[in-house]
């Protein structure tokens, strides 16, 4: 059933009325490519623990940031020039931030391949004082806000020491305290005491020290000539961990210690293993840096990451083949790559991951109480996750199942960390659900079921079997088992886990019981997405005990909004035809900061309690809107094919007038009609901008896609087509002036559809691959892989391959089907494309020139999958405009859509350019 959300809401119409109002004017400018650059971004929010205040930044391109705290409750506002990454103290009296130098000095510097050196900077909200420190890399609050820890970069980037000047503002009384030569700092969670470890240039003062926030006290807990690094605090505080090392001539690796002081009222007490004098350590290898150093929930175990000892090569070796294999086996060294077969992956992903191999290193745990070391993953199994009391945890082995295109399947292993003991809990097992955070249950999906694994009594169930209910998420539409919906916590009591439905949520008792539909069926009944919204960012649990907050999203309406859940009862906060950002709630006030948005508004930020009745707006960001014809967007249905109901969005130019029949742009790519309330932000990309085409007098289109498997092309063609139809019968469309526009897979999708199409005037493909046969077995440039799983169980939802079935590659490739188009095309691709290599937009380009069709390749030297340097943006822009008014409006043509641009051309433009 579709149910229409209720009216807008008294606060939303007051919200809204003059910004609409001022829009509708008679007198608007058109929106041309030249004005994109006058709008602004908004980022950098945060609101105060108290919700007194909020923080946000406006950037814009090529312009200097302002930051801005806003008092939530009154006009008072700080503005800060050039500031980002604003950090509020906890007591609500501070802001930290960090100043960046003017963007055209930035520029400069980094052309001169110079540093760009930031500075911080400490506002006091009450008085508007400041404090600035030059230099600056990093600084943090301690909790309490008694301190501001401020740390410098380097001075010598090329210094082999780490250390540098850290700075200790007392906000009490504003003094400060200058620490020399810091690595590395951090805060416990209580704030009350700051540890640090000191690298100086001749080691003299290497160490850990730790300081008293509360009297200033400072002392070494150990310290010496050696390299101190991976500091650790525990989640509460009171026990403190780091690795002290040092490098041997002859080894590759730093031979490390580790070091654990626990806080007690006397003080620090200590702990030191060291693995040279422990006979349980895993021989030939070293505690390692590279990898991070926990504490479980009680402080009882330390994990950290160990690492194979390697002797540093001889100059011997250097000279020699290098490879430490026998001459019989290699032959002399060369710059030469062996792909092999059998490699478990292939020798350029290997290229790209050389970094994480050469770093790889293994989990081990030492259990402080028996003083006993344990290596938890090796070479096999390389991935392990463990509970938070530290006793188990779940690794898995994928050995036996590496595949360049199989389903990801590993052998699942229950680890025991107080004897090191493995046990196979599954074997070839697909998706995973994850750990319970009271460190007594793993999830993990089997034969449509949710599983639990009792890791105290070592027992399996089938959890969801019996709650009369299905989890199945029917609506994935690729190849390969259908995953669940997905889990979104457990309960407070430790009874049962929150389960995701399509549209409700669920209690499902870990007894494997009946489960309990908490939102009433009101989701289902109504078609409504209910979501739970975490507002607490430390809570591990979800207390049904008490009110939470939910996100509701209407499957065919796209309203949106948020409900309560209280005692059992769903009661809705505010649901209407607006988009809403989840809300970041204040830790100690019941305020949230959220954005609301639409196509005509572009998404500000409010301040509201949490009903959501009486929202005040804090950001105002492109108030220039107000000058330009704008639009609106309307939703509509249709059917593909099959008779499956799909959705569409179409934005309708504010100066339409009834029975107009409208030039029209379609643009696609999977399922968009959940963007009908998302803002379109002017500006330069690599695809055509809504609002200026809109302003302009076009219509912008965007279809829902449903996929089969198999045939992608044709499903694309299907519903596009489906889609342009509707929107033609509905009265808006002029059949002879439509346009289509895909990217990256919907690149593709517009390439096989100008093919096999004659619906379209002019078409637009973007980074496409348009020989599937070609693609299948080349690699992806950015990462190595090739395409096969991509094409199989991914996006291309082929479900198969080409030596299975040759004739559905051949025949869903755009460019063997180049001889039968009519319709003009143009190709855009990068050629350093790190996704969709640039040889497939050239393949298509003389496919299509082979057979005499009209078609242009704007090929961007250097640029990527998607354009990244502003003058290319502004300049795709404008020719695909001209391109679009051309043959959707009947304009003119340029010079460059006649007869093209030589290679000389091009060059004289760019040195013409470069002198003005």
């Amino acid at each position: 059933m579709r149910v229409k959300s209720p009216s807008l809401s008294l606060f939303l119409a007051l919200v809204f009325a003059t910004s609409a109002a001022a829009q509708d004017g008679a007198e608007k400018k058109i929106l041309t490519i030249d004005d994109y650059r006058k709008w602004r971004s908004v980022g950098s929010t945060s609101i105060s623990d108290d919700g007194a205040w909020v923080t946000y930044a406006y950037s814009q391109r090529e312009k200097d940031s302002i930051l801005r705290v806003a008092h939530t409750q009154s006009d008072k506002v700080h503005e800060i020039p050039r500031g980002s990454r604003p950090q509020l103290s906890d007591d609500s009296k501070w802001v930290a931030y960090t100043l960046t130098p003017p963007v055209k000095e930035a520029e400069k510097l980094r052309e001169a391949n110079k540093p760009v050196i930031n500075q911080a900077e400490l506002l006091d909200l009450e008085t508007g004082d400041k404090k600035t420190w030059d230099n600056v890399a990093s600084f943090t609050f301690s909790k309490g806000s008694k301190l501001l820890a401020i740390k410098r970069n380097k001075s010598d980037s090329d210094a082999e020491h780490d250390g540098t000047d850290l700075i200790l503002c007392h906000l009490d009384d504003g003094t400060e305290e200058l620490l020399g030569s810091v690595s590395a700092f951090s805060f416990n969670k209580p704030g009350g005491h700051l540890a640090y470890t000191v690298s100086a240039a001749d080691k003299n003062g290497n160490g850990i020290y730790l300081l008293d926030a509360a009297t200033g006290m400072r002392r070494p807990l150990d310290n010496g000539k050696m390299d101190y690094g991976r500091m650790a605090w525990d989640e509460e505080g009171t026990a403190l961990a780091v690795l002290k090392g040092k490098e041997e001539e002859k080894l590759e690796h730093r031979i490390n210690t580790l070091l654990v002081f626990h806080m007690g009222e006397e003080g620090p007490t200590r702990t030191e293993y060291d693995p040279s004098a422990a006979f349980d350590f895993p021989k030939d290898k070293v505690i390692s840096e590279l990898g991070a150093v926990s504490f479980n929930e009680d402080s009882t175990k330390v994990f950290f990451s160990i690492k194979s000892q390697e002797a540093k090569p001889s100059d011997e070796d250097k000279e020699s083949n290098g490879s430490g294999a026998d001459s019989s086996d290699e032959v002399d060294v060369a710059d030469v790559d062996i792909w092999h077969w059998r490699d478990r992956e292939l020798q350029s992903v290997q290229q790209n991951r050389v970094a994480a191999a050469r770093n790889r290193n293994y989990r081990a745990v030492l259990n402080l109480d028996s003083k006993r070391c344990f290596q938890l993953t090796d070479d096999k199994m390389r991935s392990i996750s463990i509970t938070r009391d530290g006793k188990w945890g779940i690794g898995q082995d994928d050995h036996l199942y590496v595949s360049d295109w199989k389903e990801r399947l590993n052998d699942i292993y229950a680890v025991n960390t107080e004897t090191g003991e493995r046990t196979m809990l599954l074997e070839a097992q697909g998706r995973t659900l994850g750990l319970s955070p009271d460190s007594q249950n793993f999830l993990y999906w089997k034969g449509e079921h949710i599983w639990r694994y009792d890791l105290a009594t070592d027992a399996h169930s089938n959890m969801t079997e019996g709650s009369g209910v299905s989890f199945v998420n029917l609506q994935e539409d690729h190849f390969g088992p259908l995953p669940p919906y997905g889990v979104t916590g457990w309960t407070a009591d430790g009874r049962g886990v929150v389960l995701n439905h399509q549209y409700d949520l669920y209690l499902q008792p870990l007894d494997g019981g009946a489960a309990v539909n908490l939102t009433g069926g009101t989701g289902t009944n109504n078609e409504i997405r209910f979501r739970y919204i975490r507002t607490d960012s430390e809570a591990r649990f979800i207390d049904l005990e008490q009110p939470i907050l939910l996100s509701a999203y209407g499957q065919w309406t796209k309203d949106s909004g948020f409900y309560s859940l209280e005692n059992g009862r769903l009661t809705e906060l505010i649901y209407t035809n607006k988009s809403f950002s989840n809300p970041n709630v204040a830790k100690n006030a019941d305020l949230a900061l959220y954005s609301i948005q639409s196509f005509r508004d572009f998404p500000d930020y409010y301040v509201s309690d949490l009903t959501f009745s009486v929202p005040k707006k804090i950001t105002d960001t492109n108030p220039q809107q107000l000058e330009y014809r704008w639009g609106r967007r309307i939703l509509f249905d249709y059917t593909n094919k099959d008779g499956v109901p799909l959705q569409g969005t179409l934005a309708i130019p504010d100066s339409y007038q009834e029975g107009q029949k409208l030039p029209m742009i379609v643009n696609f790519y999977e399922k968009n009609s959940q963007n009908l309330n998302r803002y379109t932000t002017p500006r330069n990309a690599s695809s055509p901008n809504f609002a200026g085409y809109v302003s302009d007098g076009y219509l912008a289109m965007q279809p829902d896609v449903h996929f089969n498997l198999g045939r992608t092309g044709d499903d694309m063609l299907d519903c596009v087509e489906a889609a342009v139809r509707k929107v033609i019968e509905m009265g808006y469309a002029d059949p002879e002036r439509i346009g289509l526009h895909g990217h990256s897979f919907s690149g593709m999708g517009a390439a096989y559809i100008s093919v096999r199409s004659d619906m379209f005037a002019a078409v637009l493909a973007g980074a496409a691959t348009t020989n599937l046969l070609n693609d299948f077995n080349n690699l992806w440039p950015g990462g190595g892989q090739n395409n096969h799983r991509y094409d199989i169980y991914g996006q291309g939802r082929y479900a198969t391959n080409p030596y299975e079935d040759l004739e559905l590659y051949l025949d869903q490739s755009p460019v063997n089907h180049a001889h039968t188009t009519t319709t003009p095309l143009m190709l855009l691709h990068g050629t350093a494309d790190g996704t969709v290599p640039w040889i497939q937009g050239v393949d298509m380009f003389n496919a299509l020139r082979f057979n005499e069709k009209s078609v242009i390749l704007l090929s961007y030297p250097g640029e990527g999958h998607g354009l990244r340097q502003f003058p290319n943006q502004v300049d795709f822009q404008k020719r695909l405009r001209q391109f679009f008014d051309h043959y959707l409006k009947g304009k003119p043509a340029p010079r460059w859509m006649v007869r093209g641009r030589s290679y000389l051309e091009k060059e004289q433009a760019l040195k013409a350019n470069k002198k003005k």
